[in-house]
């Protein structure tokens, strides 16, 4: 009885302080009739005129003077030269007029893969007694004191084994499964080196698909079919005279085909994290590999006897490119003559950083807005990656200013990433979004990633999940095409690649970040946050070059970047416009400027294609893809119903708790796509939309590949794969839909 009165006692008085409480704030609030201070800040939308005047500071010749300083010597990553740019990074983010609220570095001890500076890797032919008769140059020529820095490093494989292959010489052309095969249909491959061109399949690939046919060695070389239009001559067609490729240019790069750290596969790699052994890593080559320059491949190829290559397989060389016989013609002063590879990498563990910065959010400063690019380079690295952290500079320093002189602050957090030993693997990027798993994947709106901000000055270009088409459409529209009267980005970018929108229209083309090509891998595959990439490139009915032709060699320098791919650096500008413009945005809007809807619309591409392709097999099989329509029907339903509640609310004046709700949905839409068992044999990568697809058919990954096994092979585990896939794919979808729509 005594326990029941106090009871009623504390609850009677429980209540009476609650009531005094709002009685009391209630009051206060009636009497001055002001609502609360935090109120206008909650509901601030992004800023016109803000935009307005970011755009107007934005600075060519600053970018142009970035560039100068991050070009003055090599940086590798973890060279000197390395750690010189990091330090620039923060001296400048830390610059008390001009910088961020903070900047450090956070560093990884990671594992990476070197040529020996004391005993270079050789390339030779050699005669049945070993002499010499040719040697493959070690060095790139020299044009410019650039190539004259002792820190240039030689062309080599990062990750090729060391080691000693010795062999008839054989031609594989991109060193694709295909090409393996069809190659050892005409000759015995064992014992033979290959000789493979840059294109058509993974660095790594052409090692490790050329291993199990017994190859010993293989030799890449960048075709100047594929890289030049066919132009060869440094006399008066190529660098310096042009942007095309001198003869001896090489194509440094990593040989690697899982992308992180490899010895510390989804942990982040710091000095005490488990590491596997050296020996259990994979998807590195088995089988020493070497990049040469095409005058060498040139000698080789053009000496080469046997049956005469597809007509596919010919390049730009004025010969026949044939298989081998194996090895040399008869007539050929290499008659008989083995090639040689004498590779002498090795591999360390070494402290890598990536610098980071941050402008914290003044209303919602736990959701994060990423804009990152990494740092280090194969060699100079003036446009692979030096345009991009250039831009990243000059964004940061406009709007540093602003937060310095206390004229803005986001609504959200902007956090910026200098990225290290991106080049050995994305490396960096990977490790952060390892480390910080669970709070990024908690906090992320977004990530943008501008890597090599201009491979050419022609248009923009721009790949992405489909809900940030709206945003880049929207950002293109408020920036001047460079060096045209009156047009804008965007209407330039249409001219240039387009697709017919069922919902918009005639519209730009917005690519898919569907691989692992540069920083926004481990936050598309791994992480399932919302990305893009964003660059300025070339006219290709102008060209047919895979890649601007100084890719990764000793000839992406100041000069050439300023001579021949951005005089001026307006290109450059008009990225630095375009990506903050987005970068604003996303940080600044009320309502996530993100499109559910325009998702809704690549999903039903994707399901046309696959009903195209595969619905006549599988219902021959009884494997029903009506679930799989089911729920694209139903992800285009919830997308309608949640652009109507955004499109029909005055949000600005609803509860903030709405907007968070609605935001929410937003930000983790790509999360519900994540699947950790999906691609077993795919390091790292989780989203069953965006995965990596070797089948080459714009449809789901997943879906795609397991249909391509199994009719390739034709058994049942294989078409129950597929299934499995349709189920995987079907469920994610569904999953995703019900994050759509109204909390339960």
């Amino acid at each position: 009885m005594i326990t029941q009165v106090l009871i009623g006692i504390l609850s009677g008085a429980a209540i009476l302080t609650a009531g005094i409480l709002i009685g009391h704030y209630g009051i206060s609030q009636s009497s001055s009739g002001a609502p609360p201070s935090w109120l206008k800040d909650v509901a601030k939308d992004v800023d016109e005129s803000l935009i307005e005047k970011f755009l107007s500071e934005v600075d060519n010749i600053q970018i142009q003077e970035n560039l100068r300083e991050l070009t003055k010597v090599p940086h590798m990553a973890t060279t000197a030269g390395d750690e010189q740019t990091v330090q620039f990074m923060l001296k400048r983010w830390q610059d008390p007029e001009t910088g961020l609220d903070q900047a450090w570095r956070e560093e990884y001890m990671v594992y990476l893969s070197f040529p020996d500076p004391k005993n270079p890797n050789k390339v030779t032919v050699v005669s049945p007694s070993d002499t010499v008769l040719h040697t493959a140059r070690e060095k790139e020529k020299s044009y410019t004191p650039d190539q004259d820095d002792p820190e240039v490093v030689q062309p080599y494989a990062a990750y090729s084994p060391a080691g000693h292959a010795k062999g008839k010489l054989v031609y594989a052309n991109q060193g694709k499964p295909s090409d393996y095969q069809l190659l050892n249909q005409t000759i015995d491959l064992r014992g033979t080196v290959a000789i493979t061109r840059y294109g058509g399949a993974g660095r790594a690939a052409k090692a490790i698909n050329a291993a199990p046919y017994g190859v010993l060695g293989v030799l890449v070389y960048t075709d100047p079919l594929d890289i030049n239009d066919g132009l060869m001559s440094d006399i008066d067609e190529t660098y310096p005279h042009s942007w095309y490729l001198p003869p001896s240019g090489v194509e440094r790069g990593s040989f690697n085909t899982h992308y992180g750290d490899l010895l510390t596969p989804y942990l982040a790699a710091k000095e005490e994290t488990y590491r596997i052994p050296a020996e259990n890593i994979t998807g590195i080559p088995p089988i020493p590999i070497q990049p040469i320059g095409f005058e060498d491949a040139y000698t080789l190829i053009c000496e080469l006897g046997g049956e005469a290559a597809p007509a596919a397989w010919q390049g730009a060389f004025n010969c026949t490119y044939n298989f081998g016989g194996p090895g040399f013609k008869s007539t050929s002063y290499f008659n008989n003559s083995d090639v040689k590879l004498d590779i002498f990498n090795h591999e360390e563990v070494k402290n890598s950083s990536n610098v980071m910065g941050v402008i914290r959010g003044s209303v919602e400063p736990d959701r994060y807005v990423i804009y990152g690019n990494h740092r280090d380079s194969w060699v100079h690295g003036a446009i692979d990656p030096s345009s991009g952290t250039s831009v990243m500079l000059e964004l940061t320093r406009v709007l540093g200013s602003l937060v310095q002189q206390g004229k803005w602050r986001p609504r959200r957090s902007m956090i910026f990433g200098s990225w290290g030993a991106e080049e050995f693997g994305l490396i960096g990027s990977a490790e952060y979004t390892e480390q910080y798993f669970a709070k990024l994947s908690e906090r992320t709106v977004a990530y943008v990633n501008v890597d090599i901000a201009v491979f050419a000055n022609a248009t923009l270009r721009a790949s992405g999940m489909p809900s940030v088409q709206n945003i880049l459409f929207a950002a293109a529209k408020q920036v001047d095409a460079p060096g045209l009267d009156s047009t804008s980005v965007y209407d330039n970018w249409v001219r240039y690649a387009n697709r017919t929108s069922p919902a918009l229209g005639i519209i730009p083309r917005v690519g898919y970040l569907s691989g692992a090509g540069s920083d926004y891998a481990a936050f598309v595959h791994y992480l399932g946050i919302t990305s893009m990439d964003i660059s300025y490139t070339y006219d290709r009915t102008k060209t047919n070059a895979r890649i601007y032709p100084a890719y990764h060699t000793a000839y992406d320098t100041f000069d050439y970047a300023s001579r021949f791919i951005d005089p001026g650096f307006v290109s450059h500008q008009a990225i630095a416009r375009t990506a903050g413009n987005v970068l604003i945005r996303l940080a600044d809007s009320l309502v996530l400027p993100l499109n559910c809807s325009d998702y809704a619309e690549i999903l039903e591409d994707y399901l046309g294609t696959a009903m195209t392709l595969y619905e006549h097999q599988l219902r021959a099989r009884n494997i029903s893809m009506e679930p799989l329509k089911r729920a694209v029907a139903s992800f285009r339903s919830a997308a309608a119903h949640l652009d109507r509640v955004i499109r029909t609310s005055d949000l600005a004046n609803e509860t903030p708790l709405k907007v968070r709700r609605i935001n929410d949905q937003l930000m983790l839409l790509d999360r519900a796509f994540l699947d950790p068992l999906a691609f077993p044999n795919k390091h790292a990568y989780r989203h069953v939309i965006w995965a990596s697809s070797d089948a080459g058919k714009p449809t789901f990954p997943g879906l795609a590949d397991a249909f391509a096994t199994a009719e390739s092979s034709g058994q049942s585990r294989h078409w129950d794969k597929v299934h499995y896939h349709l189920s995987v794919l079907s469920q994610a979808i569904e999953g995703a839909a019900h994050t759509l729509v109204d909390v339960i």
